[in-house]
């Protein structure tokens, strides 16, 4: 099956990515928008929300008023008044815009589109661009099974130059057979993400988010206190539907493996597993107030991303 992707070159390969693709989405990324969130999930049902706590400076306080959210009130204030009083926030323009990629071996798979690693890529490329046209400071944390880069935010257009080109040539897009080192490559870049994420930022995490430990899980919510979290969860269509009744061979390098979709009972169980997961994943971030955004490996990035967050309109 072909996936056409309206916003990608036609030469463009579906199992890597150059840093001259990745600084051609600069364009598509000027309609992008880091302001509003929109998320429109089958499972959890469709919401607006205003990114919160990133990027904000005291202005002053006022009495409180229906509607307003109750983390802005002002203790101080109101413990020497008998009315409940609420900050209000001016905007700084230059946030920290922290992207996480991962590039593990287990991002390395795709039966249609793209490989997932490759589409977090060009995604964690428009947001880049698009965070260098807001005025944002960019910084990043880019990780495989064997390397993890990490690059501090810095505003202006080399900061975007300098994120696409530590992308596009990180050593994992070599080691693509790599042995699975089960949890630990995610739980290090989580607890590092926990480090460097300074309180007020958006931080966005590209991951199929396979291997999410208990630990990992800590890391994130601990981040997702101080700063607005957009998960980007990406997946394969096989990964959740199995290809229709048959016997298949799926061959890598090294190993290969048959496996037999004749019976129904096993294709709903396949498919209940990857559901049940995705259920956990979302009811996690929706605990911790974490944004969730699903990316397929046959998704165009710029209209998904267009979808969630909304368009610029100037």
């Amino acid at each position: 099956m072909t996936v056409h992707l309206d916003h990608v070159p036609e030469d463009a390969s579906p199992v890597s990515v150059t840093q001259s693709g990745l600084i051609r989405l600069n364009g598509p990324a000027r309609a992008i928008a880091l302001d509003v969130l929109r998320v429109n999930s089958l499972q959890t049902g469709a919401y607006v929300s205003h990114f919160r706590g990133r990027g904000m400076e005291f202005d002053e306080s006022r009495p409180y008023q229906p509607g307003d959210d109750p983390r802005s009130i002002d203790w101080r204030v109101t413990a020497r008044s008998t009315t409940a009083y609420t900050k209000l926030f001016r905007e700084e323009r230059e946030r920290p815009v922290l992207v996480m990629v991962d590039l593990r071996a287990n991002m390395h798979f795709a039966t249609r589109g793209c490989f997932k690693s490759v589409n977090a890529s060009r995604a964690a490329a428009l947001l880049s661009w698009a965070a260098h046209h807001r005025g944002d400071r960019l910084g990043g944390l880019i990780f495989g099974n064997n390397v993890h880069r990490e690059l501090k935010p810095r505003l202006g257009r080399r900061a975007a130059l300098r994120f696409v080109h530590a992308l596009a040539e990180h050593p994992d897009w070599q080691t693509r057979n790599a042995p699975d080192d089960g949890e630990a490559p995610l739980t290090m870049a989580l607890s590092a993400l926990r480090r460097v994420a300074r309180p007020g930022s958006l931080v966005v995490v590209l991951s199929d988010f396979q291997g999410l430990s208990r630990a990992g899980k800590s890391y994130l919510s601990s981040v997702a206190r101080h700063n607005e979290v957009l998960a980007i969860r990406l997946h394969d269509p096989f990964e959740r539907e199995l290809p229709p009744p048959g016997r298949y061979r799926l061959v890598d390098d090294e190993h290969e493996l048959a496996i037999d979709t004749e019976t129904a009972a096993v294709r709903r169980d396949y498919r209940d597993a990857f559901d049940a997961e995705a259920s956990e994943f979302d009811a996690f971030c929706q605990r911790y107030g974490i944004h969730r955004m699903p990316l397929s490996t046959a998704d165009d990035p710029v209209e998904a991303l267009q979808t969630a967050l909304g368009r610029r309109t100037h």
